[in-house]
């Protein structure tokens, strides 16, 4: 063990002082005065100085000096050392902004406790008077409080096992003078014996508590004889951010597609969807979108919600990449999220190759029924059309997508991406024809967009299978 000092000893000394103070006595011209309490327990240079140098002064009564006297091992209470308890302790959350505690569930913790050590603390309180007339206002008030024991309470920590004990009064030794008391003038002292049992523990482990939200699971494939490699590796693994799940197929559908099939499972948590959509995300529960408050997440997962810091990390089916963004709570629905996306971690968009150039990107997506596009028609021009324009047989192409070469003018299909190379319309993306999925970045807006199943869709938006997303709380 490194070093380790609690100042537990200190603290029940303390406390005995504690228990001492503000005592008062009256002096002969009818004044209170409160008698001060020191440790008795004093260096001969520190009593030197306090007596400034000289064997004529005397220290001033009346005062109460507490000191030590012995430490013993309390067989009596001995347990098992290997004993350990466990506390799950859940703070509220702190409004560092106003300094208040909020109605919310805030950090949790683990606390483990070790069986502490139990003695028995042996203290003498002299009290130091001029007359008996002083000893006597003192002891009546001190004696009256233990019959025979009186509480005592070192913190007011709740986990704290060994914060309360008692103090009991074993003895009082009426003065220190001899008789006869002869000429001398000596201060009298009453001393007063207490003993203490007292617990010394060991450090507390304390531990963030959290849950299991991903559990992927490699199991044996019959038909290879092996192991999945990319799954079964746990050091390869162990630091990655992104889930690398196979597929679970059950009543609810297929939750999660990867290269490690059907041998591997992922389970969440929470067992919800999470739809997203235009930049918000709602769970999904029994096929109904939006029933659920996202604080049933966050009041399970480690760490505090902040809105702005909190982060969401969203997998994709379609190319394993994973987005992340930021979230906040929708102050008038909090089964709504809002998402800051981190446009780095977007997917990379798809080269679409056509006679004038390689691109990845749209200059604007239009409706060809009510758009005249002459206005911005230059070599290179790449658009996306949300309607069909022209017919099959090219007798009816409007003027606005007409070719000035005399061919014959556009005719696409809704979903297609046109270009206009200085002469001629040109289809580069033909929908009706394409099964992958496909990226683009509209310039105009610098959205991006995804081609899947026969639409386009924002990039990010979708369904959220069981363990294609998690939630990451600020610390």
């Amino acid at each position: 063990m490194q070093h380790f000092y609690d100042g537990q000893i200190r603290r029940y000394t303390t406390q005995m002082m504690r228990i001492l103070s503000n005592f008062p006595v009256i002096d002969g011209d009818g004044q209170v005065k409160d008698v001060p309490v020191m440790y008795g327990d004093m260096t001969r240079q520190v009593a030197n100085i306090i007596r400034e140098n000289s064997e004529n002064k005397l220290p001033s009564a009346p005062r109460i000096s507490v000191y030590l006297t012995g430490l013993e091992l309390d067989k009596d209470r001995l347990t098992d050392a290997t004993y350990t308890r466990k506390v799950n302790i859940r703070e509220r959350q702190y409004d560092e902004i106003n300094k208040e505690y909020l109605n919310t569930a805030g950090k949790a913790y683990t606390v483990e406790r070790l069986i502490p050590t139990p003695y028995l603390m042996r203290v003498n309180a002299d009290i130091w008077s001029s007359n008996t007339d002083q000893k006597l206002q003192l002891l009546e008030q001190i004696l009256v409080l233990f019959n025979p024991s009186l509480e005592m309470q070192t913190t007011d920590n709740f986990v704290d096992w060994t914060s309360i004990t008692a103090v009991h009064l074993e003895n009082v030794q009426w003065s220190s003078r001899s008789v006869p008391v002869g000429v001398e003038s000596e201060i009298d002292i009453a001393t007063i014996s207490f003993s203490v049992p007292i617990y010394i523990s060991p450090p507390t482990k304390v531990r963030k508590m959290g849950v299991i939200t991903n559990i992927i699971t490699s199991m044996f494939d019959e038909q290879n004889g092996t192991i999945e490699n990319g799954i079964s590796k746990p050091q390869l693994n162990a630091y990655d951010d992104t889930s690398k799940p196979g597929t679970s197929t059950d009543t609810r559908g297929t939750r999660i597609d990867s290269l490690a099939g059907g041998h591997s499972a992922n389970v969440n948590f929470g067992q919800y969807i999470v739809y997203v959509n235009q930049g918000n995300a709602q769970l999904v529960a029994n096929g109904i979108v939006g029933v659920k408050n996202w604080r049933e997440v966050f009041g399970i997962l480690p760490n505090i919600y902040a809105a702005g810091v909190s982060r969401i990390f969203l997998t994709s089916n379609d190319n394993d990449k994973t987005v992340t963004g930021t979230i906040a709570l929708n102050p008038l629905d909090e089964g709504q999220i809002s998402i800051n996306y981190d446009t780095d971690t977007f997917p990379a968009d798809t080269v679409i190759t056509s006679s004038t150039g390689a691109r990845t990107s749209v200059d604007y997506i239009i409706d060809p029924t009510n758009y005249d596009p002459t206005s911005i028609k230059v070599s290179g021009l790449r658009l996306l059309l949300l309607d069909d324009v022209g017919d099959a047989g090219a007798n009816n192409i409007p003027a606005a997508w007409a070719n000035s070469n005399g061919t014959t003018g556009l005719v696409a299909s809704i979903n297609d991406i046109v270009e206009w190379d200085g002469t001629t319309w040109n289809i580069i993306f033909n929908a009706s024809d394409t099964t992958t999925t496909t990226y683009v970045t509209n310039l105009n807006t610098q959205t991006q967009y995804r081609f899947k199943e026969n639409e386009w869709l924002l990039s990010i938006d979708g369904d959220y299978p069981i363990g294609s997303w998690r939630i990451e709380l600020a610390g």
